[in-house]
């Protein structure tokens, strides 16, 4: 499906240039390299200016920040805005001290205000930092795991093992659902007053999107489709999850049945929705753009 604009945190923001990854001088190069440029994380928090419009506080090589961090922290990401960029992770527990105009921030917070090629950046080094963290150890043996491929690959440090783990995501389907003239919408109890939202979840071992996307409407609502169809797909770094989003059809008039893990689930027309009587999600969110496409009748 043609899109007039990449959903937020995806798009054409950076040059993997995966290959290389593969130079075991891939850090000696970039070290070497004035114009390569490190992005600071403490954990989930990355380093952002303190200004009133905050943007990444990209450091360069003779930052003392970037001198003090070991080959073991740094993950090559990539090329952003034609300049070679490192992800330099310090540790969470005792963050040094900081450049001037700076501090550490956490992504979510920030959307509605980051430009979206620095929230794709962001998003993207702070999945890495989440994978990393939860792999220090081999997941077969035990032993520890040390980071090769330019950190995008952690390997068992037991030669009798030697087992590569690489970073991953979780799949997770979300869906406008139409009986023609309305839309189904849930919300969680923890949500703002108002906040109405598409139907989610995580799809299962052994199960295709499209069985996902059945099963997790069936199970929240009680409803039954007729058609679905694949929309487009979103990055959620919140902790390492990729939306799959789609559209799909019931029959006019499904009746509803909430399940167990939503507090209400409604059938809503666009009127409903335009006037205000629904809190639509963050415009960020693909589950937005569900909803926009909705309300102007697109398919």
């Amino acid at each position: 499906m043609a899109h007039d604009r990449p959903n937020f945190f995806s798009g054409p923001y950076i040059e993997r240039r995966a290959e290389e990854r593969d130079d075991p001088e891939w850090l000696t190069l970039a070290r070497a390299d004035p114009a390569t440029r490190y992005l600071v994380s403490a954990g989930t928090a990355q380093l952002l200016t303190a200004d009133p419009e905050p943007h990444i506080a990209l450091l360069a090589n003779g930052a003392p920040l970037i001198a003090a961090a070991g080959p073991d922290s740094l993950v090559l990401l990539g090329w952003f805005r034609g300049a070679r960029c490192v992800l330099a992770e310090l540790p969470a527990a005792e963050p040094p001290a900081l450049p001037a105009g700076t501090k550490l921030a956490e992504l979510r917070p920030l959307t509605s205000v980051l430009s979206a090629e620095e929230a794709g950046l962001l998003a993207y080094a702070r999945a890495l930092v989440i994978w990393r963290t939860r792999h220090r150890h081999c997941g077969v043996c035990g032993a520890r795991t040390v980071a090769t491929h330019a950190g995008h690959c952690l390997t068992c440090t037991n030669s009798t093992c030697e087992h590569e783990f690489f970073p991953r995501i979780d799949p997770a389907i979300i869906v406008l659902v139409s009986d023609g003239e309305r839309a189904l919408l849930g919300r969680q109890a923890s949500w703002p007053a108002r906040r109405y939202s598409t139907i989610a979840g995580f799809v299962e071992p052994g199960e295709s999107l499209e069985d996902a996307v059945a099963r997790e409407v069936a199970e929240e609502t009680g409803v039954a489709l007729t058609q679905t169809h694949y929309h487009s797909s979103q990055p959620w770094p919140f902790p390492s999850s990729v939306m799959i989003a789609f559209r799909a059809l019931a029959a006019p008039g499904a009746p509803v049945r909430i399940g167990r893990e939503l507090e209400d689930v409604r059938w809503f027309t666009r009127a409903q929705v335009e006037s205000g009587e629904v809190l639509a999600p963050p415009s960020q969110s693909v589950s937005w753009r569900l909803i926009e496409h909705w309300l102007k009748g697109r398919g």
